[in-house]
C-alpha cells in the first residue's frame, strides 16, 4: 500500500541526500527558484509602489517564497539534511505552480491599491499572516505524515478490505507489483530495526512539528495583532467578526490548544498531531474561504476561476 512506504520514502530521502550530486542539484534549483521569486516580489514591490500582497495571485506567490524560506532556514545554521524537505520543496513547488498555472491569469497584473489598502501596515499584516500560513501548513503536514506512520497499519486493514474494488482496475497489476517490492524492502530489514527507524521517525517528526507550529503561532499572534490596529485605523474598531478575523481566531485558537497539549507529555505525538491536522484544514478555509465567497471587509482579494 502506498501509506506503508512512507517509513521507505524517508530512508530514500535520505539516502538521496548522501548523493553529492543529486542533493546539491536540489539546494541549488530551491535556490535559484527563491532568488528569482524574490526579484519577482521586489520588481513588483518597485513597479507599483506597494509591497506586492494586495491580491490572491501575490499572496500566492508570497507564501511558496515563504515555503522556499522555510526550507532553506535550516542550512544557514548547519549543514546536516533534515525533514523539512520532504514537506516544504513540495509545498513550494506545488503552490507556485498553482499561481502561475492560468487560473489566475486576471490577477497576475497588478493594480492600483483601493483606499482601505494603502497604509504602511499592509506589509506588516499580511505577511505576517501569510508567513504564519507557510510555516502552520508545514508544520501541520508533519503532523499529518506521522500520524499516518503511527496508524499505518490500522489505514492498510481499511484498505485491505477494500481490496476487492481494485480488482477490476485498469492498473490493479501494478499496483500488486508495488506492494511486492515494498514487502521485499520491509522484510530485507529486521524487526527490531524496523521498530527502532520508526520510532526514530516518529519522534523526529513530532520534534520538528512542535518547532515549525511553534515558530507558525508566533507570526500568527504578530499578524492577528497587527491586523487589529490597521482595523482600527480603517474601519474604527479593533474587531469586527468580519469572517477573515473570526477564522483567523479559529486557526488561533485550534493551534494555541496545539501547543497547550504539547506541554503534557503524555499528549505529545499522535494526540496533538490529530489537533495539528484540524489546524491544517482550518488554516485553508481562513486563507481560500473569503476569497472564494468575495464576502466581509477583507473581499480584497476575491478572484474568478479563468477556465480558457
Amino acid at each position: 500500500m502506498i501509506f506503508s512506504t512512507l517509513e521507505q520514502l524517508h530512508l530514500i530521502t535520505l539516502l538521496v541526500n548522501k548523493i553529492v550530486g543529486l542533493s546539491n542539484s536540489l539546494e541549488k534549483g530551491m535556490i535559484v527558484t527563491f532568488v528569482c521569486i524574490t526579484g519577482l516580489l521586489v520588481t513588483r514591490w518597485v513597479y507599483w509602489k506597494h509591497f506586492p500582497l494586495s491580491d490572491l495571485y501575490e499572496s500566492l506567490i508570497f507564501l511558496s517564497w515563504s515555503f522556499y524560506l522555510i526550507h532553506m532556514i535550516p542550512y544557514f545554521f548547519k549543514k546536516e539534511k533534515n525533514s523539512l524537505s520532504a514537506i516544504t520543496a513540495p509545498s513550494a513547488i506545488f503552490t507556485q505552480g498553482f499561481a502561475t498555472s492560468g487560473l489566475l491569469t486576471e490577477m497576475h497584473q497588478s493594480a492600483i491599491l483601493v483606499p482601505a489598502l494603502q497604509s504602511q501596515w499592509l506589509m506588516m499584516h499580511v505577511s505576517m499572516m501569510v508567513l504564519s500560513y507557510a510555516a502552520l501548513l508545514c508544520g501541520s503536514l508533519l503532523s499529518v505524515t506521522l500520524l499516518i506512520i503511527t496508524f499505518q497499519k490500522d489505514i492498510i486493514r481499511i484498505f485491505d478490505k477494500r481490496k476487492h474494488f481494485l480488482n477490476d482496475s485498469f492498473f490493479f497489476g501494478e499496483v500488486q507489483y508495488m506492494n511486492q517490492k515494498s514487502n521485499i524492502v520491509q522484510n530485507a530489514l529486521p524487526s527490531f530495526g524496523r521498530n527502532y527507524y520508526r520510532s526514530q521517525l516518529i519522534e523526529q517528526l513530532d520534534h520538528w512539528s512542535y518547532r515549525v507550529i511553534s515558530l507558525g503561532f508566533i507570526f500568527l499572534t504578530i499578524g492577528i495583532l497587527s491586523g487589529a490596529v490597521w482595523a482600527n485605523e480603517a474601519w474604527g474598531s479593533y474587531w469586527n467578526w468580519d469572517p477573515k478575523e473570526t477564522w483567523a481566531f479559529i486557526t488561533w485558537t485550534i493551534f494555541a490548544i496545539y501547543l497547550h497539549i504539547r506541554t503534557n507529555k503524555n499528549l505529545r505525538g499522535a494526540n496533538s498531531a490529530i489537533v495539528a491536522f484540524i489546524g491544517f484544514l482550518i488554516i485553508w478555509i481562513c486563507y481560500f474561504g473569503v476569497n472564494l465567497l468575495g464576502i466581509g471587509l477583507h473581499s480584497y482579494g476575491s478572484f474568478t476561476l479563468t477556465l480558457n
